[in-house]
Parts: C-alpha cells; sequence; structure tokens
C-alpha cells in the first residue's frame, strides 16, 4: 500500500538519498521517494505501519527529522511564517559574527602584542563554535551512526586540524563561510518551494451553494456534480462547469497563461481556478473537485518532482564514491610526501585540508534536482504540466512525433457544410436518421449533427432500443424499428451495405437505414490558429519526422497534411492499427517519440509513447491519466515551448555537473601542489554549490 507523509527538517538532497538508502533495505518497504523541494515522503508498504513506527526508523538516520500526515489536495502544508522568522534571524546572526571575525582578524594582522593576539584568537574560537554548533551538532550524529564521510564530519575534522597547525583565521574563516553557503543555499531551496506556493495559490478557497432560495458557503471539495454555485466578481470558480446565467470576463493566464481575459456567457464551459473579474456567474457543476482540472493541476505540481530523472540517480551514486575517494586522496597527501622526505607535515597536512575541502558533493546533489524541479516549475507557467523530472529528462531528447488529427492539430469543433442523399432518401430524412444514430455519442461528429439536427426545428422522436458504439468505424442503432448505421467507409464494408461513394473530399458521417444506403453528410473542421507555426516551431528545434495518425478518411486527412507540411500520414486507423504503426514508428526512432492526442482511442498510444501528451481541455478523461504531459489550453504550440524548457534545463543541469567537477579536481591539483589556501578552497566548495544553485534559478525566467 502506497502512503504519503510530509517531511520536516529536511532540505538536504544528499541526507534524503541516505534515508532512502537505508530504509530500502527494511523489508516491509518495496520503495520510497523523498522530494526535498516539496517536503515529502512517499512510501510503498508490504503492509500498514503506524506513522510514528516509520518515523522512528528515519530518526535512527536523521534524529531531527519528524513526519506528519498528508493533507490531500492541500496547498499550505509547511509553516512559511516561522521559516521566514528563521531566515530573517540567521542573516542578522551571520553578519553579526562576520563583522566580528573581520575586526578580530584586522587587529591580528596590524598588532604584534602577545597578550593582546592572544585575546582574539580566543575570540576567533568562540566565534568558531558559535558559528559551527549545528555543524559540530550533525557531525556528532553522524559519528553516533558510524558515517565519517557526511558533509558535517569532514568539515569539523578539517577545521580543527587546521587549528593543530596554526591558521586559526583559515579554520574560522573555512566554518563561517560554510555557514554562509549553507544558508544560502537554503535560501535558494526556499525560494523553488514558494514557486511552488505561487502556483498551488490558484486553489479556490470557497464556494457560494444554492440551495433553495438562500447561498450557503461550503468548501469547493465538497461539492457535487450537477449544484448550483453563484461566482461574484474577483472571485474563483470554485470546480469545472458550465455558466447557466450571467456575463463575464475570466482572467485565466494562473492556468493557461493567456494574458487576454476571455469573455464568458451562458453555455459557456469554464475550468476551475480561473479568476472571475467582473459581472456575476451562475454555474451548474461537471464534475467533483477532486476531478476537476484545478485538483489535478495542483496534485501535479506537487508530485512532479517524485519521479526522478537517470541524470539525478547517476548525481547521487556519483556523490556516495565521490567523498570517500577524496577523503582518501586528501588522507594520502597528509601523510606520503613527509614519509618519503618531501617536505614536513604541517606543510602536507595543510594541502591535505585544503583538498579535504572540496570534498563535498552538495553542488551537484542539490543543484541537479533543483534544475529539473525549476523546468517543471517554467513549464506550469506556461500551461504546461510535466508529471515528473524524468518526463522532462525524455523531452529533451526527442527525435520524432506523431499527431492524432481532431482535436489536436484540428479545432475538433465540426460544422455541417453538405448533405448528399441517395437511393430515394430525403436530406432531411438522411440527418434525421444521423440524429437517431448519433443521440447519445459525444464525438465531435455526432456533436455537429445533433447541433445541425436541433437547428432545424424537427421535432421527431427518437426512441432508441439499441446503441453500440463500433471502435474506429462508428454507431449501430436501434430507432423507432428502424437499424441505423452511421460512421465512416469501414461500416458500411463490415455490414454489406451497397453503396456507390466511397471517397469523400472532406470528414464524412454515411448513412444507411435498414442496410440501405441514405447518403452522406459531409462535415468541416478547421486547423487550431496555431497548428502552422507549431509544426515549423518543431522542425526548426531538430524534430526529425512528424506524422500523423488519424482515424479520419484519406482525403481530410491530406488536405491538413499538406497545410502543415507533415512528413507522413496514415489514415483510416482503428485504436489497435493506430498502436501498431506508432509502435513501429517509435521502434525506428533515433532518439524519444512522442505521440500527441486528446480522445480516447489516442490512450493507449499516448501510454506506448516515452513521453505522452494529451490536450488539458478537449483531452478525454481516459487520455488525461495515460499522458505524462498535459497542455492546460489546448494550444499545440505548446509543445514545442516544452521541448525549448526541456532542453534548456539539460543545458543547465550539464553545465551544473561539469562546472562543478572541473572546479572541484582544479582545487584538488591546485591544493596538491600547494598553489590554492584553504580560503580558495572555500569557494571550490561553498562557492560552486551557490554557483550551480543560482544557475539552475535561471530555468525559472524562461
Amino acid at each position: 500500500m502506497k502512503k504519503k507523509y510530509i517531511i520536516n527538517n529536511i532540505s538536504c538532497a544528499s541526507c534524503a538519498s541516505k534515508i532512502e538508502d537505508k530504509l530500502r533495505k527494511i523489508d516491509f518497504i518495496n520503495s520510497i521517494s523523498i522530494d526535498t523541494l516539496n517536503n515529502t515522503l512517499e512510501v510503498d508498504l508490504e503492509s500498514d505501519v503506524e506513522m510514528s513506527f516509520l518515523e522512528g526508523k528515519i530518526k535512527e538516520i536523521e534524529s531531527q527529522i519528524y513526519l506528519k500526515e498528508y493533507i490531500q489536495d492541500s496547498s499550505n502544508q509547511g509553516c512559511d511564517d516561522e521559516k521566514e522568522f528563521n531566515t530573517k534571524k540567521e542573516l542578522f546572526s551571520l553578519c553579526y559574527l562576520i563583522g566580528i571575525f573581520i575586526v578580530s582578524v584586522t587587529i591580528l594582522y596590524f598588532i604584534d602584542n602577545i597578550i593582546v593576539k592572544n585575546i582574539f584568537i580566543g575570540i576567533l574560537v568562540i566565534l568558531y563554535i558559535i558559528s559551527g554548533r549545528e555543524v559540530f551538532i550533525n557531525a556528532f550524529r553522524s559519528i553516533k551512526k558510524m558515517d565519517f564521510f557526511d558533509e558535517n564530519t569532514l568539515m569539523v575534522t578539517a577545521t580543527i586540524a587546521a587549528f593543530f597547525i596554526g591558521a586559526f583565521e583559515e579554520a574560522v574563516a573555512v566554518m563561517l563561510f560554510f555557514r554562509t553557503g549553507e544558508f544560502f543555499q537554503e535560501m535558494a531551496v526556499n525560494n523553488s518551494k514558494k514557486s511552488i506556493k505561487s502556483l498551488l495559490q490558484i486553489a479556490p478557497n470557497i464556494a457560494h451553494l444554492k440551495k433553495d432560495s438562500m447561498l450557503v458557503d461550503v468548501s469547493p471539495k465538497d461539492l457535487n456534480i450537477n449544484d448550483i454555485v453563484l461566482v461574484k466578481p474577483g472571485e474563483k470558480i470554485p470546480v469545472d462547469g458550465v455558466v447557466l446565467r450571467g456575463e463575464s470576463l475570466l482572467d485565466t493566464k494562473t492556468l493557461t497563461g493567456e494574458p487576454i481575459p476571455k469573455e464568458v456567457k451562458g453555455g459557456d464551459k469554464i475550468l476551475g481556478g480561473v479568476l472571475n473579474l467582473n459581472g456575476v456567474l451562475e454555474v451548474k457543476t461537471t464534475k467533483l473537485y477532486k476531478d476537476s482540472s484545478i485538483s489535478k493541476i495542483i496534485d501535479l505540481v506537487q508530485n512532479a518532482t517524485s519521479n526522478k530523472t537517470k541524470t539525478e540517480g547517476f548525481i547521487t551514486k556519483f556523490a556516495r564514491i565521490y567523498t570517500p575517494i577524496v577523503f582518501f586522496i586528501s588522507l594520502c597527501i597528509a601523510i606520503l610526501p613527509p614519509l618519503f622526505g618531501l617536505g614536513d607535515f604541517s606543510t602536507w597536512v595543510y594541502r591535505a585540508l585544503v583538498v579535504l575541502m572540496v570534498s563535498c558533493p552538495c553542488a551537484l546533489v542539490i543543484s541537479v534536482p533543483l534544475a529539473y524541479f525549476g523546468g517543471i516549475g517554467a513549464a506550469s507557467k506556461n500551461a504546461i504540466l510535466i508529471k515528473g523530472s524524468n518526463y522532462l529528462e525524455a523531452l529533451s531528447d526527442v527525435s520524432n512525433i506523431a499527431f492524432d488529427k481532431t482535436g489536436t492539430l484540428t479545432k475538433g469543433t465540426f460544422k455541417i457544410t453538405k448533405i448528399v442523399p441517395q437511393n430515394g432518401f430525403s436530406k432531411e430524412e438522411v440527418l434525421q436518421y444521423a440524429f437517431c444514430a448519433e443521440n447519445f455519442s459525444n464525438h465531435p461528429i455526432a456533436l455537429a449533427i445533433k447541433e445541425e439536427y436541433q437547428n432545424s426545428l424537427n421535432s421527431h422522436q427518437c426512441d432508441n432500443t439499441k446503441f453500440e458504439n463500433i471502435s474506429g468505424m462508428g454507431i449501430k442503432a436501434t430507432c423507432n424499428y428502424k437499424d441505423i448505421v452511421a460512421g465512416n467507409d469501414k461500416i458500411l464494408h463490415k455490414f454489406d451495405i451497397e453503396h456507390n461513394t466511397c471517397n469523400v473530399n472532406g470528414s464524412v458521417a454515411h448513412i444507411a437505414v435498414d442496410k440501405v444506403y441514405a447518403g452522406y453528410i459531409l462535415i468541416a473542421d478547421e486547423l487550431k490558429d496555431d497548428s502552422i507555426e507549431a509544426i515549423s516551431s518543431l522542425h526548426n528545434l531538430g524534430v526529425e519526422k512528424i506524422i500523423m495518425l488519424t482515424g479520419d478518411n484519406e482525403f481530410a486527412s491530406k488536405d491538413i497534411a499538406q497545410k502543415l507540411g507533415l512528413d507522413e500520414i496514415y489514415c483510416n486507423l482503428l485504436p489497435e492499427e493506430k498502436v501498431e504503426i506508432f509502435s513501429k514508428f517509435k521502434a525506428n526512432s533515433r532518439g524519444k517519440s512522442i505521440f500527441v492526442g486528446d480522445g480516447i482511442n489516442d490512450a493507449p498510444s499516448i501510454a506506448m509513447a516515452d513521453v505522452g501528451i494529451s490536450m488539458g481541455t478537449l483531452g478525454s478523461d481516459v487520455s488525461k491519466e495515460s499522458a505524462d504531459v498535459l497542455i492546460v489550453d489546448d494550444k499545440i504550440s505548446k509543445i514545442a515551448k516544452t521541448l525549448q524548457i526541456a532542453k534548456k534545463t539539460k543545458t543547465i543541469v550539464w553545465q551544473n555537473i561539469i562546472f562543478a567537477i572541473a572546479i572541484k579536481v582544479l582545487f584538488i591539483i591546485l591544493g596538491s601542489f600547494g598553489i590554492a589556501s584553504m580560503w580558495e578552497a572555500v569557494f571550490g566548495d561553498v562557492g560552486v554549490a551557490l554557483l550551480a544553485l543560482f544557475n539552475s534559478m535561471r530555468i525559472l525566467k524562461v
């Protein structure tokens, strides 16, 4: 069984990795994942255990950590006020300690009096103890657990050794700078957490439910489908619904990134979480809060960093072997050269301490996951929801993309342009029988037929006694004792219905009544406004091959493909045929492959893709569940934006990795030859970590 908890007092990625490694060895734990950015712990247990028992196991590893129950759909799990107060207090404390340090070192440098010097050396020792208090406590905990390669243990070892060889100022400076670095690292992580909070502020917190003639204020989570709610100006839409009465402008940029307010009136569908600007709206709810767009978005953002990338896995493994290796290198530097008569112990111990200073892999273990989180946050701000950092990594290596047509590349809003009756049927009869067949279908073509029929003011009453959806072909229905089929050319051949019209230029619904071909209805679908731009942008980003897989007929598909400049098209496909073709397409791909769709029939292909993408508004619930990425505002051009963010994130990640390793190797070499001092080594540790963190934050500006 899977459980989720809030984990407090953890912000260090290496500590999280240590806990994960130890707990995975426990028999009843199948898997565990700690997200330090969201302060959550997810664990898969073979049997139910109390939270206190699990917390006890964690405290054996990191005693300061404690767990809290995770509240589903809550966007405020932490205690920001306390964090903010501690941050200000820590900053003031740091400035005070650094000020005393600068004064003390200056006096030591300019005054030769032995008594004065000893007094200020004593002040430096006190500064060292005060500034390193947390480091000493954590080092003591690590030593108790026989963990001698913890960053705190290494820092205490290095600075105490520096005191013994007379490097008082440098020992205190290292501890002060280490504490300063920890402070800035925590600030960077907290800023990332605040970016999560800002994304989650879109959650509505109240709904005015209409009960009889009264309004009752309830939580959006307590609303049921078909409830009527009143939304006042300045309030957020509580859940997905449809406007019954009123007109207003909606600010949708928090969900879709669209800066221009959207005008809505009676009959329009609206999403939960958007801001009502000026009018009073009466809204009928169409989804429960837990199933609404806003709830899905919050859940995705909170859990997006749980799925780790291969790069993060590599860095975690690298950190485990890197620190012990550097520690033993520094030990060899301290002992071997003096034994071979190449200098005194004091000189080589100092050089070893310089090497030891750069042994902590913090720059990597913090900045790499932070960069991926930043990429997910940047995508969210652009109305793109990525379900995990592993998918963000895969998106940076996309070479092939397959698109569905209807509702993906096209608007999916069909209009009847022509009705062609045959075999003695009239246009009105063809439309009437089509309406009877499509009466219970929500397919875009069915919706167009029903809309046209209702606009014709026909008073015919349908009495459906049978309704069967034939996947990839159409509908078979019995209505008023008439057997009706409606669909593409394949359905006519399936039921051996004679017809003289097969190839029609456009989207078409063939109609047959009691095995007699009645004619066909031609339906037009328009390209989305940004489809041409989107395909062009994808080619410019290096996507090698873009194809379209559709159940529509050849003529309509070719027309769309020519307008967009697609490489290949496959039409008249059943869902299983889409899967078969996409499977071959994926197998022949040099890099990763994407499938983009919106319908139930696209769900198998979306699930099979390296990265599956679904439309957030037009997409079916099944396709959204199967997808790894949701385009909230249905703009196809956002796929190019997604790839741009993914590529930028990957660039920043590898910048951090190469920069951190290169600088640390450089300081190991310089320290070994006595060129770098402990002062410079601090930059090799704390400075590099901070630069990598700030570099990771750049992705949020995309």
